[in-house]
């Protein structure tokens, strides 16, 4: 049976991850360091992005602030965002980072039974405290990118890799990349090692439905460590690397098109 989560397991993962966010960045001795995984970004750059995600999150949840309609937009969004930051300190970034995320968090505690739903990138219609799981995402990626560059342990707990997974699956299909999926009619079945979650992609030519109720025959069944399946899902490390690592294993009667699935998606 797959893994359950409340508004409250997604309040406890936000804040955990971004304090160990706040506390990777606030130990950096070169915030204009360029990040390998997003050219053109620094560090203070990717802090800054960062900052502003749980404001808007708040915003989106009280039905304002802004989106993306298209995914392919988001890159121009984001760096537009970055432009109008204004302050490129560090201290005051992480500062407002976790002042705006208490007022989130206390927001996401307080709903009733009926949650809000939010447009968000992509022009979806998401549940407000499961948007929790995105923006853990943003946490722990980023904070995967500036480790990288500053050569900083960052180890990722697998059970929040599984909740940043059920949070962009209310996302991922608007992510959808149309030329490479054009005619692409395949369905995947993704166990995270060492969990109960297991979910299905399946696509009809340039579209993706998650768990779909009845499914077509699996085309390719995939085991992934979950740390493995979220950078891989970011576009962080390759599936090939994955595959020779051993970090990943595709069997089933097409086991090639494992490899693949990332490229399936536009860049996140």
């Amino acid at each position: 049976m797959t893994q359950m989560y409340s508004r409250f397991d997604y309040i406890d993962a936000a804040r955990a991850t971004a304090a160990q966010f706040a506390a990777l960045v606030s130990s950096v001795t070169d915030p204009e360091a360029r990040l390998s995984a997003t050219p053109g970004w620094t560090v203070a750059d990717c802090v800054g992005h960062v900052s502003t995600a749980p404001a808007r999150y708040l915003a989106l949840a009280r039905g304002v602030g802004d989106w993306s309609f298209h995914a392919a937009d988001v890159p121009d969004f984001n760096a537009k965002q970055i432009a109008n930051l204004t302050s490129r300190d560090i201290p005051i970034l992480v500062a407002t980072l976790l002042d705006d995320l208490d007022e989130l968090l206390d927001a996401v505690a307080h709903f009733g039974a009926q949650v809000p739903k939010m447009h968000f990138d992509g022009d979806r219609m998401i549940r407000a405290d499961a948007a929790l799981g995105i923006l853990i995402g943003e946490f722990v990626v980023h904070g995967h990118d500036i480790a990288r560059t500053v050569r900083a342990p960052w180890p990722v707990d697998p059970e929040v890799a599984a909740m940043i997974a059920r949070g962009r699956h209310q996302i991922l299909p608007s992510w959808v990349n149309a030329s490479a999926c054009a005619g692409h009619f395949a369905t995947y079945d993704i166990h995270l090692r060492g969990s109960d979650e297991s979910f299905i992609y399946e696509f009809t030519a340039g579209n993706l439905e998650i768990n779909p109720p009845d499914p077509r025959p699996t085309d390719v069944h995939i085991s992934v460590e979950p740390t493995t399946a979220l950078l891989a899902g970011y576009g962080r490390c390759s599936p090939m690397w994955a595959g020779v690592t051993g970090r990943a294993f595709a069997w089933g009667g097409k086991p090639w098109l494992a490899p693949a699935l990332a490229k399936r998606f536009l860049p996140a």
